[in-house]
């Protein structure tokens, strides 16, 4: 693994940053580290004070915790946004239209473009629902695409979110923080407004509910309750909507048919933000264990009478075997070259792959295609001897369920340490919204920082942090710029 690019200081270092970002590069070098820390301590304490926590299951000590922010941004230039967004676009609109094939017709299977077992053997392809369509055809209306930068032009997409991507939060409060703790680069830098995204995803909800729902559908964010890791998220994207958070006891089937229990008695759901797995969702369906589920759920779904936001049967295009073959899955259905490449990615079900991976277990990271959250991974590299040869075992017993890739000089990003500016790892995870008329990528997202000198592992659970992440608008037209007094808008242009 080479030196890592950094994104602000470039290969240059702190006396030499990249030119256009020497703006910012100025400001870190003039705020001393003792002010930016008293600026870090004030964004935690307000973290802490909201209720912004997550929980680690298995954690022995299971005390909530906040994901420690960071208080230098990461930024986009506008041609660099404009060239990722027309990309996550793209492989947005294969993925929706990848699981409308392989629930329905499964012309890429006829075509002979992916191997039908790697479908149909899959824990994660749910055959409950083959033959549903979803109101108005989208499948994937949240999508958060993990991207990795190596240098100033070279992206690639690390992993597809398709299920139910967490950290939209993360990216309006480390907003709110940063317009609070550091207004000067507000007036500094033209920076486009995040705080929209409440707004564009109930307008996302609302243009696929159901047509017999009219102008007005009611929607409502569904939790598995407030023990769940992610639950402040939920509740906040609820409150920041203006619809209900229920949990599973809060709504019934009555005739294929949704209704919301409240005071004032039945009140009929029209479109479901679900943030519960596929597993748990239906009792009658799929576990019938689940006592976080609603009986009847899928078969309301199934007679069109409710949108499922995500749709059940997601999780497929969530699998690392399934994303390397991504790349034909974009020209299959766009009929066009993909505009964001993968990793090179080893797949460990092929033999010649699978002996690649075994030979060279040291250089590489090897993950499960249906792992998250930094679980379940090798990282070759810095893994010792004995950890290596534990996932040696484990990966000849399951060869299928593991797929490699190259340990690649993940950028960094100047971030404060004890020692002061330091460069750390990142990834970024935007977010893009499909609506049943038009497909929108928020400007901004949920940048991860690993807080450990020279760590990969970004993931919140694994001691990772956050940065807030500037997109910068051009000089064009007025478009939605974010305001140093708080979360308002300038509106017009695009």
């Amino acid at each position: 693994m080479g030196q890592a690019f950094d994104e602000i200081w470039g290969h240059g270092g702190p006396d030499s940053p990249r030119e256009e970002l020497a703006g910012l590069a100025r400001w870190m070098q003039g705020v001393p580290p003792r002010e930016l820390r008293r600026r870090l301590q004030a964004a935690e304490a307000t973290f802490r004070q909201l209720g912004i926590t997550f929980a680690v299951y298995g954690d022995s000590e299971a005390a909530e915790r906040i994901i420690p922010f960071d208080i230098v941004p990461r930024v986009f230039m506008p041609d660099e946004w404009a060239r990722l967004s027309k990309g996550l676009v793209q492989r947005t609109q294969a993925i929706n239209a990848f699981l409308d094939d392989i629930y329905g017709e499964r012309r890429i299977l006829k075509a002979g473009v992916l191997p039908p077992d790697l479908i149909f053997g899959n824990n994660q392809f749910r055959p409950e629902i083959a033959g549903i369509r979803p109101p108005h055809g989208v499948w994937a209306h949240i999508c958060g695409i993990d991207l990795v930068r190596t240098g100033p032009d070279e992206f690639f997409v690390l992993e597809d979110n398709a299920r139910t991507p967490s950290g939209v939060s993360y990216m309006l409060e480390n907003r709110e923080a940063m317009i609070r703790l550091c207004p000067e680069l507000f007036r500094n830098f033209r920076v486009a407004a995040v705080d929209s995204y409440p707004d564009r995803l109930l307008e996302t909800m609302r243009s696929v509910a159901p047509e017999r729902a009219g102008a007005h559908p009611v929607c409502v964010v569904l939790t598995p309750g407030h023990f769940n890791s992610a639950y402040y998220e939920h509740s906040f994207i609820a409150d920041s909507m203006g619809v209900e958070l229920v949990e599973p006891a809060d709504l019934l089937i009555d005739d294929d048919c949704v209704y919301m229990q409240t005071v004032s008695g039945r009140v009929r759901v029209d479109v479901i933000y679900r943030r519960i797995d596929d597993d748990y969702i239906d009792p009658v369906v799929f576990r019938p264990d689940s006592l976080l589920g609603v009986p009847g759920l899928i078969a309301a779904y199934r007679a069109g009478n409710v949108a499922l936001v995500n749709a059940p049967g997601n999780g497929i295009a969530d699998d690392k075997a399934i994303y390397s073959y991504m790349p034909e899955i974009v020209r299959f259905y766009s009929d066009s070259e993909p505009l964001l490449p993968n990793v090179e990615t080893w797949r460990c079900r092929e033999p010649e792959a699978f002996k690649y991976v075994l030979d060279h277990l040291d250089e590489l990271v090897v993950k499960l295609v249906d792992g998250s959250g930094g679980y379940g991974m090798l990282v070759g590299p810095t893994a010792s001897k004995a950890e290596i040869e534990d996932f040696r075992r484990a990966l000849i017993a399951e060869p299928q369920r593991y797929i490699a890739q190259p340990t690649l000089a993940l950028s960094t990003v100047p971030t404060l340490t004890d020692a002061g500016l330091s460069p750390r790892h990142v990834d970024f995870r935007p977010f893009v919204l499909t609506g049943a008329k038009d497909v929108q990528v928020v400007p901004g997202g949920l940048t991860r920082v690993a807080l450990k000198e020279g760590s990969l592992v970004v993931n919140s659970s694994q001691g990772g942090g956050t940065k807030d992440s500037f997109v910068l608008l051009d000089d064009g037209p007025p478009a939605q710029v974010q305001s140093m007094g708080g979360m308002t808008q300038r509106q017009g242009g695009r």
